[in-house]
């Protein structure tokens, strides 16, 4: 994991096509922008968590299934 430290106003800029700038540090909160191509899925991490456990679970049910989702 690379660990930098930004400070308000200062972003960081991955693979030529996204940028993460530090918006705002409030205690122990540091709100984020993100500008990225549409295509690039962001998420918070637990919410990719959840997706990926509803997910697993259409799998699941699928397997079960014969092959045929019930998730619509």
């Amino acid at each position: 994991m690379l660990v930098l430290s930004r400070k308000r106003n200062e972003s960081v800029v991955i693979n030529d096509q996204i940028v993460v700038t530090v918006i705002d540090v409030r205690g122990d909160k540091v709100r984020l922008g993100i500008q990225a191509p549409r295509d690039v899925p962001i998420h918070r991490s637990e919410v990719m968590a959840a997706i990926q456990r509803a997910q697993s679970i259409g799998t699941t049910e699928a397997d079960e299934a014969g092959g045929e989702s019930s998730v619509s």
